[in-house]
């Protein structure tokens, strides 16, 4: 079935904006077809590749792109500045990396990639170890059988205080971006009527003119120094990559761990396993990648052209969600038991909860490096922490975001019990 176009098609499938059941709701849309038309929150529309067979080749296709100012009909026609509802879309458009297309993106990516090495990462190791160890000392005066919110103490705090050390944000400028930081976590639709965005900005550029004069070594004069023959970056293209780096990295490492964190209580057998050594925590954190990554949907990619897709043209302007997410429940990619979190999978297929292609995740490293500190520091220090209440904590109501608004657990007492 060859479709008009996309905003005459005449049966969308709504996406349910609070993902109450995303794992059941990725089973119908793949039912409906490998290539399906979707309306997301405030009436945006798009078509959605439902299997990761489907997904990747547009990932890598030149004419896909993620520049909604250039190649996006609801933004060239004035459709998405009228209906406010979408205020969610206006939120993943920005400067960087993130929204650029073609030679331009190419050419910050070239630029700003040095600064994520694996040295440099590696070279973080004693501040995660550090941070991670200042999080749980507190901890450990918790009155026993008092409920602790993990996500609140330790998940939230852990990534954002390495993405200031990283980029070396000290006094007011953490403060500010901590206040950002919140926001974007916990209402993000409440960004578009606050200062701390603008805020935060001014913190980044604070910290640039500083270390422009005083370079250090930190990922701020990392991309001050960045420089490709006699290219190097702007202050404003840095200032972008830094706030991408905050908004990006942050939530979705705060999910990998308390995503990570509760899959692994209410599966103590694999817990044990992987504390007595006989799986590794980077099977842990694949694995939590793939049955619960932190950003099931993708920020918009548009057709710079016709596209077709099996019976399915896409027509240049058209928008393409990728539900990133919701492949990892493919039973086609990981089994018919996909939808069951086993750190003991013997071969675990490629999951794409960093994106795939030339917008893969350039933090993934360092998400992953996160992960691997928080998770064995926790439960090292509390090996028997259990979960509180009905041990199902709830969800953030969000389709772009796949995660806990609490984790509330209670901590033991006792000496680690070396398995």
């Amino acid at each position: 079935m060859t479709v008009t176009s996309l905003h005459q098609h005449p049966r969308p499938i709504p996406v349910d904006p609070r993902g109450a059941d995303l794992p059941a709701q990725a089973a119908r849309l793949r039912a409906a077809g490998d290539v399906v038309a979707v309306e997301l929150l405030g009436g945006v529309r798009a078509w959605m590749p439902t299997t990761q067979r489907v997904m990747e080749p547009l990932l890598t296709d030149p004419r896909v792109s993620r520049d909604a100012r250039r190649h996006w009909d609801a933004w060239g026609n004035g459709w998405l500045a009228g209906h406010p509802e979408a205020h969610w879309m206006y939120g993943l458009i920005s400067d960087s990396m993130l929204s650029s297309y073609g030679p331009e993106h190419t050419r910050l990516r070239k630029l700003v990639a040095p600064a994520f090495t694996g040295r440099r990462i590696k070279a973080l190791q004693p501040a995660f170890d550090r941070i991670a160890a200042g999080l749980l000392d507190p901890l450990a005066r918790v009155a026993p059988g008092e409920v602790t919110d993990l996500r609140a103490v330790f998940a939230d705090p852990l990534p954002l205080r390495v993405i200031c050390e990283m980029f070396d944000v000290r006094g007011e400028g953490a403060v500010a971006v901590k206040e950002f930081a919140t926001i974007l976590l916990n209402d993000p639709a409440a960004l578009g009527s606050s200062d701390a965005p603008e805020v935060c900005r001014a913190a980044f550029a604070e910290v640039l003119a500083d270390k422009r004069v005083h370079p250090g070594d930190d990922l701020t004069t990392a991309l001050v120094q960045a420089q490709d023959g006699d290219d190097t970056l702007t202050d404003t293209e840095i200032v972008d990559t830094m706030v991408l780096v905050l908004g990006a990295g942050l939530e979705t490492t705060v999910h990998l761990i308390g995503n990570a964190i509760v899959a692994l209580l209410q599966h103590p057998e694999q817990l044990a396993e992987v504390r007595a050594g006989r799986v590794p925590w980077e099977a842990v954190v694949e694995e939590t990648l793939r049955f619960a990554a932190a950003a099931p949907m993708s920020p918009l990619r548009f057709a710079v052209e016709d596209i077709t897709v099996g019976d399915v043209r896409i027509r240049a302007g058209e928008a393409i969600i990728a539900a990133f997410g919701l492949y990892g429940w493919d039973p086609a990619r990981h089994g018919e038991d996909a939808g069951r979190f086993d750190i003991g999978r013997p071969a675990p297929a490629r999951h794409l909860a960093f994106g795939h292609g030339v917008h893969h995740c350039l933090g993934a490293p360092l998400a992953r490096a996160e992960a691997l500190t928080a998770l064995p520091a926790l439960f090292e220090r509390f090996p028997r922490v259990s979960l509180a209440g009905s041990g199902s904590p709830d969800r953030v109501p969000s389709f772009l975001i796949h995660g806990f608004r609490e984790i509330e657990v209670v901590l033991d007492h006792g000496e680690p019990d070396r398995q």
